[in-house]
């Protein structure tokens, strides 16, 4: 599995917890005595790829400190006030489930689970569901030689997560950020044209001013943009919203000369015939921007 960075994930569910109110959670508070106990499952309602456990983990951790996550049943000391999540063995993010799949139980005092139970159940459906659609995409063009990869449409502040989400369901990640590479968009060769550059003066400048060590990547929209980016000498072309054939005759021109990027309408029913026009790497929005959120629950069985 992908790394998740532990500060970053602390500091994500802190700030959703407090945007929930849950540690000024009025309804428990009044409702739920701070000593009764109880028990929960994480139960999955529909098939899909589970991602996000150390995050939901992470949101119970937050309201209660003293817990606990286990691979194993661990027993409650008698008068025990911590909160364990024991995983069903073999489960981890990256798993396969299925409806009905027990994902994990949660034990401990009542009141925390469920002051924490909305923040844990948000990130894992929301990053269980980029994980699946993924998969799914991933799964169109399995045995073929290309890569599929995210865009920077990704939730604001929860990019880290959902690419790590990306990462669970097999795929891999564009740049991160605006500082991490150069992508000429037409937006950028719009601003070129209007002072009089051509689609190649562009590439030079960027070329010219961006670190040795960074590529040059160049949105794209028709044959002869492709043919102007490669021989300006671009390390990447971005194909935008062409057609099967139009791309496979943008790949036979570039002969290798650069990476070639499939974007734009991508869908599992489409990704195949994309893949299969010999682009080297299919990009899309919807993984993070349109994924459904994976139908799980938090079932809670009081004592």
């Amino acid at each position: 599995m992908p790394d998740l960075n532990h500060d970053l994930v602390r500091r994500i569910v802190r700030e959703a917890l407090e945007e929930d109110g849950a540690f000024q959670d009025v309804t428990t508070l009044t409702t739920v005595p701070q000593e009764q106990m109880g028990r929960a499952i994480f139960l999955a309602k529909e098939a899909g790829v589970l991602a996000g456990l150390p995050v939901a983990a992470a949101a119970f951790a937050a309201v209660d400190p003293a817990i606990v996550v286990s691979n194993a049943v661990e027993e409650l000391p008698p008068g025990g006030r911590r909160t364990v999540i024991t995983l069903r063995p073999g489960l981890h993010d990256g798993a396969v489930l299925e409806p009905g799949t027990v994902i994990a139980h949660v034990e401990g005092p009542l009141a925390p689970i469920l002051s924490a139970e909305r923040v844990a159940l948000n990130f894992l459906q929301r990053l269980s569901g980029v994980a699946t659609a993924t998969k799914r995409l991933k799964d169109a063009v399995e045995g073929l030689p290309v890569r599929i990869v995210d865009t920077r449409k990704t939730t604001p502040g929860l990019r880290a997560l959902e690419r790590y989400a990306v990462q669970v369901g097999g795929g891999q990640n564009h740049r991160f950020n605006l500082a991490d590479g150069v992508l000429i968009k037409d937006n950028h060769v719009a601003a070129g044209r209007a002072r009089g550059l051509t689609l190649g003066q562009v590439i030079a400048s960027a070329r010219a001013g961006a670190p040795h060590t960074l590529r040059i990547e160049v949105e794209v929209t028709s044959f002869e943009e492709a043919r102007e980016a490669v021989d300006a000498g671009a390390d990447v072309i971005l194909l935008d919203n062409m057609t099967p054939a139009e791309m496979q005759r943008c790949v036979a021109m570039i002969a290798g000369r650069a990476l070639t990027e499939a974007s734009g309408g991508i869908t599992a029913e489409n990704a195949r015939a994309i893949a299969e026009s010999g682009v080297d790497i299919i990009s899309s929005g919807a993984l993070t921007h349109s994924a459904p959120a994976l139908d799980i629950s938090l079932e809670i069985e009081a004592s």
